[in-house]
């Protein structure tokens, strides 16, 4: 996740009790949510967050050796699970970036003639901020497990799930966006590129820190919640409280400070970050500890699970449900 302001450490010391993050009042959910028989598997989700988040991708920094290693094996992934390329390649190449970095961009065409020419964007940041100058404990290797592996990994199982089960009544643009932490580089680049293109955008579900779990009644939030009606909707599409309002979100601005918001910028349609990152429930926000070994992969594949019927859902209903408020 971008910088959020010079204030974190002081948040994450300084947290109130939980009174203070008490969730808005959600929809009641239908009693029939959407039905998905894909099984996530645990051990693909911590193959993909281990190799992206270790020593040997030194961070992962925007135009370095360990962003070009996590971009070809993304690009593999992609390959591998039969996930197309949107553009001639995989590869976006920022235009706003002096170095050499690009997006890696794939798609699922949509099955319905009229439907497929919407697109549903899941998204989500595999840079991360590389080394740093004085390490802990002899570690000076930012690994960016959970920001953002964790939203990376989650992004190649949906794709690899749209892959197999060709659901999507919409077309679904896969990208991995970086630049992130440079100042949303690479969204900021697509956006105005596809907006140049006349790129039909539905919604974009972009997923930011996803892997380890809050202890709260929702599974998940979503920053600015109150702009669409979108965490109703999946809310309604899983039948269960998936999502929640979290103040601190809000607060401290978050929808700005993701991927989403370049999307919503040139879009003005519904884009979103979803996490589970809460200020109280990691410790190691931009440090060298944010490493596989603190995730939980169970939390992660159960979110990804929740999560399938929401995005199928997206990508199959005859009208746009999902609108700005």
């Amino acid at each position: 996740m971008k910088k959020i302001m010079m204030l974190l450490p002081f948040v994450l010391l300084g947290c109130k009790p939980n009174a203070s993050l008490v969730s808005k009042p959600i929809a009641t959910t239908v009693n029939k949510p959407t039905e998905i028989g894909y099984k996530v598997k645990e051990k693909e989700v911590a193959a993909t967050l281990k190799y992206l988040s270790s020593d040997e991708l030194q961070g992962r920094e925007t135009g370095t050796k360990g962003m070009e290693k996590a971009a070809d094996y993304l690009e593999q992934f992609f390959k591998t699970n039969n996930v197309k390329p949107y553009f001639s390649s995989y590869r976006d190449t920022l235009s706003n970036f002096k170095g050499t970095a690009y997006n890696i961009v794939g798609y699922v065409e949509g099955t319905d003639p009229v439907l497929k020419k919407e697109f549903l964007l899941i998204s989500g940041h595999y840079d991360h901020i590389g080394l740093s100058k004085e390490g802990v404990n002899g570690d000076f290797i930012n690994n960016g497990a959970n920001d953002d592996a964790s939203g990376t990994t989650a992004v190649a199982e949906m794709a690899k799930y749209f892959s197999v089960s060709k659901s999507n009544k919409r077309s679904v643009l896969f990208v991995f966006f970086v630049g992130e932490e440079k100042g949303l580089l690479g969204s900021k680049h697509l956006a105005k590129k596809l907006k140049q293109q006349n790129f039909d955008l539905y919604a974009q579900f972009n997923i930011e820190m996803i892997g380890v779990p809050m202890k709260r009644d929702y599974l998940a939030y979503l920053t600015g919640f109150e702009k669409s009606n979108m965490a109703e909707k999946i809310n309604e599409y899983t039948g269960k409280k998936s999502v929640g309002f979290l103040p601190k979100a809000a607060e401290y601005k978050l929808f700005y400070r993701s991927d989403n918001y370049s999307f919503y910028d040139v879009f003005k349609v519904p884009c979103h970050s979803v996490s589970t990152f809460d200020f109280e429930n990691f410790d190691y926000y931009h440090h060298v500890s944010d490493e596989f070994k603190a995730m939980d992969i169970e939390h992660m594949t159960q979110f990804i699970q929740e999560m399938l019927p929401a995005v199928t859902t997206m990508t199959n209903s005859p009208t746009q449900e999902i609108h700005m408020n």
